[in-house]
């Protein structure tokens, strides 16, 4: 088996105002540095149109119809000050969630070891009933769920390492004892939660918050010695990964220090836990990543490890 490989043109389809942070050459640096001849040995697919029944898995459907209301025909609507809406980013937000699906149902069928799913907008700021910070849809929610409702997958985890705090997942599944989150990110910063206190009714959420100018030894002490020892005793038989890359010290958002290498660790320790209890089942769904240079050092660093189940 290998690393499955998912997108879809239409993710650049969603226009954002000019100089916006999440634009589409995002994804197309993300193919330039995937169509490497390094890269060849990856299966590739096309991210299918989502489901409304997929997104209300975690979202309410009121949330679903006010999005689809809001779809401008022409020009751009805002959201809020972040997050915008035009002709193309309906589409472009359910392909982020069917390709969330399908990797799910590859990894689950044993069809591929893993998956990297590319496609925005980004997914982990959505909360059940808002959009926020460019997001519309969880997507690795909505995996982690839909894993559990398609496959009786006991126990999901969501491992979250952009640079902004996945307050959308964390709202998800905040009262839910079946699924873990965990997160690092920089603090203070958008949207402001993720403090190492806020644990879930049930103990299920795992907050690291990093401060600003720390590097690749803060991330890896954060996971040594908090995430991954919580995330072997809840013994996950799914990771979704919340693959953020924002957190590079190149990135313009943010001010903390990773290297791309410390992507391509993070990645393999995630993957050793899975080996252990998930059969090594890996979904990894893309979030952050500004600067495009960083963001394809890091997307290569990240699914090579992926790539070497």
């Amino acid at each position: 088996m290998t690393t499955l490989f998912l997108t879809h043109s239409a993710c650049l389809d969603h226009h954002t105002p000019e100089g916006h942070p999440e634009r589409a050459a995002r994804l197309v640096a993300i193919n330039k540095t995937l169509g490497e001849e390094r890269f060849a040995p990856l299966a590739r697919a096309e991210s299918p149109i989502g489901s409304l029944e997929h997104i209300a898995l975690c979202h309410t459907d009121h949330h679903i119809v006010e999005l689809r209301h809001m779809s401008p025909s022409t020009g751009i609507v805002y959201v809020d000050g972040d997050t915008s809406m035009s002709p193309g980013t309906f589409e472009a937000a359910l392909r982020g969630v069917g390709g969330s699906v399908a990797a799910v149902d590859a990894v689950m069928k044993g069809e591929a070891a893993n998956a990297f799913v590319a496609t925005r907008p980004p997914g982990h700021h959505a909360e059940i009933t808002k959009p926020m910070g460019f997001c519309f849809f969880g997507n690795a929610a909505i995996a982690a769920r839909y894993a559990q409702r398609q496959y009786g997958i006991e126990r999901a985890a969501v491992v979250d390492f952009d640079v902004h705090h996945g307050n959308g997942t964390q709202d998800i599944f905040w009262g839910d004892r079946t699924v873990m989150y965990c997160s690092t990110h920089q603090m203070p910063l958008f949207p402001g939660t993720g403090s190492q206190g806020e644990r879930g009714e049930y103990d299920n959420i795992v907050n690291a918050p990093l401060a600003s100018e720390d590097g690749g030894t803060e991330f890896r002490f954060a996971f040594e010695q908090l995430i991954l020892p919580q995330l072997k005793r809840f013994s996950p038989e799914l990771i979704v990964i919340s693959a953020g890359f924002d957190a590079h010290y190149r990135d313009p958002l943010a001010s903390l220090n990773l290297r791309a290498e410390d992507f391509g660790w993070v990645t393999e320790r995630l993957m050793e836990v899975a080996a252990q209890t998930a059969g090594g089942r890996i979904v990894s769904v893309l979030e952050g990543g500004y600067d495009l240079q960083g963001l394809s050092e890091s997307v290569a660093a990240h699914v090579g490890a992926l790539m070497g189940a």
